[in-house]
C-alpha cells in the first residue's frame, strides 16, 4: 500500500526530486530557446520555449499537484498570470471582484479590461448578500481575494462557489498570502487559483513570477492557448528559484505565521495602535470563517496608527524590517499601501474601503519574535500621543 505523504514531505519528494537522466538532485535549468526536430512529420515535445520549456514544466507541474489541480502555468509575475486568466473574458462580459483588492489587480481591471468592454463591480466579499446581489446575467468570473491585501478580510470560499455554480459563473482566487500550504481553494471548488509566486513561494526577495493552476481539463486548455498566444512565461532561471524556494515553504510560513500571531496580539494592546487586521486574532471578523477553510492564518497583517504622520515617524525609527514593496520573504517587510501596493487606487477609493494614510502592511519574517517586538515597542516610543490615544 503507498504510503501518503504530507504537504511537508511533499513539498520535496515529489515528481522532480531528482532528473531522472543523471540522478542530479537538482531540477536541471533548460536555457535552450528552440528545440531540434528529429522527423520532418512528428515534432517531439518541445519546439519553441514560450510554448514550453522541460525547466518552467517541473514548476508548472509541482505547483499543479500542490494546489491539487490538473495543470499549472508560470508567468513572468503575479499580474501576468493574473491577467492572463482575464483573458478568458470576452467584450461585454462582467466579473465581480473583491472591494479591497490588490491595487495591481485594481488597475489591471479598471484601466485595462475596461477599455476592451469588459464591465465590472468591486464589492465586500464578506457579505455573500451582497455578492449575490451584484451577480448579473453577464456576469462570467468572480475574483476573490482572501484574506484580502491589505485588511485582510476573509471570504467565505464555498459561499462564493455555491454562487457563482449557481449562476453560471467561473471563480478565480488570488491564493498568494496563504499558498496551498495554508488554503487550497480548488478542493473547495475554485476554478483558477492565481499567486504572486514572488511572495511566499519563492520566499527570498530574488524573484519575480506569478503562477496559475486549474481543476478542469477544459480550461486548462483555454488557460494554455491563452499563455502561448500572450507570452507572458517565466525565465528558466527564475522557474529554478521559485522551484528552490518551495523546499522550504512550510518551515518558513509556519515560523513567520507564529510570529505574525505573537506580534498582532502585542500591537492589539499597545494604546498607539487604533486598530489591528489579522485573521488569527479571536475577535477578526473573519476569524471562524478562516480556522474552518484553511489550516492557518498566515504571515501578514495590517496595522493603523493616527495619521500620516504617526506612519512616518514609526518607519523613521522602525529597525528591523526593510520598508519596502512585496511581502513573504525570509525578511520581514513593513509596507505603506497608500503609496505601495494601493497607489493606484483614487484615494477616495482607498479610504472607503478603509486603506487610510495611517495603515501599515507587515509581512513577518524569519527574524527571532522578541526582537520584531521589541523593535516596534521603541519605533512606537517615538510616535506622538494624540487625545484618541490618551482616552483609550
Amino acid at each position: 500500500m503507498e504510503q501518503r505523504l504530507s504537504f511537508q514531505t511533499k513539498l520535496l519528494h515529489n515528481k522532480w526530486k531528482m532528473d531522472p537522466q543523471t540522478g542530479a538532485v537538482s531540477v536541471p535549468i533548460q536555457h535552450a530557446s528552440t528545440f531540434h526536430q528529429f522527423d520532418f512529420d512528428t515534432f517531439g515535445k518541445y519546439d519553441y520555449s514560450r510554448s514550453g520549456n522541460p525547466t518552467r514544466e517541473a514548476l508548472e507541474e509541482t505547483i499543479a499537484a500542490l494546489e491539487g489541480g490538473v495543470r499549472g502555468f508560470a508567468f513572468s509575475s503575479g499580474m501576468a498570470a493574473i491577467s492572463t486568466a482575464f483573458l478568458l473574458l470576452s467584450k461585454g462580459d462582467h466579473v465581480l471582484v473583491t472591494e479591497d483588492v490588490y491595487g495591481g489587480t485594481y488597475r489591471m481591471i479598471t484601466e485595462v479590461l475596461s477599455r476592451f468592454g469588459i464591465e465590472y463591480t468591486f464589492v465586500d466579499m464578506t457579505d455573500l448578500r451582497k455578492v449575490e446581489a451584484n451577480i448579473r446575467p453577464n456576469t462570467k468570473v468572480i475574483y476573490v481575494e482572501t484574506p484580502s491585501n491589505p485588511l485582510l478580510k476573509v471570504t467565505d470560499i464555498r459561499g462564493i462557489v455555491k454562487l457563482a455554480k449557481a449562476n453560471g459563473c467561473l471563480t478565480f482566487l488570488d491564493n498568494t498570502f496563504m499558498t496551498p500550504a495554508l488554503q487550497r481553494p480548488l478542493d473547495l471548488g475554485v476554478d483558477v487559483v492565481l499567486h504572486s509566486a514572488t511572495k511566499f513561494l519563492a520566499g527570498h526577495s530574488d524573484v519575480v513570477a506569478g503562477l496559475a493552476v486549474v481543476k478542469d481539463e477544459e480550461l486548462a486548455k483555454q488557460l494554455y492557448k491563452l499563455q502561448n498566444a500572450f507570452g507572458a512565461v517565466l525565465g528558466v532561471q527564475d522557474a529554478w528559484l521559485v522551484l528552490r524556494g518551495l523546499k522550504t515553504l512550510h518551515v518558513r510560513l509556519k515560523q513567520s505565521s507564529e510570529s505574525a500571531l505573537a506580534i498582532a496580539n502585542y500591537l492589539a494592546g499597545h494604546p498607539k495602535v487604533e486598530e489591528v487586521y489579522y485573521p488569527g486574532l479571536a475577535h477578526h471578523p473573519g476569524h471562524s470563517i478562516q480556522r474552518d477553510q484553511a489550516s492557518g492564518f498566515g504571515a501578514v497583517l495590517s496595522f493603523r496608527l493616527a495619521d500620516e504622520e504617526a506612519v512616518r515617524t514609526f518607519v523613521k525609527h522602525v529597525r528591523i524590517p526593510v520598508f519596502a514593496v512585496s511581502l513573504g520573504a525570509v525578511e520581514s517587510i513593513l509596507s505603506y499601501p497608500a503609496k505601495m501596493s494601493h497607489a493606484a487606487m483614487p484615494k477616495e477609493e482607498r479610504e472607503r474601503r478603509g486603506i487610510t494614510d495611517g495603515l501599515l502592511r507587515l509581512s513577518v519574517g524569519l527574524e527571532a519574535t522578541d526582537d520584531l517586538i521589541a523593535d516596534f515597542e521603541q519605533a512606537l516610543s517615538h510616535v506622538k500621543e494624540t487625545p484618541a490615544f490618551s482616552a483609550r
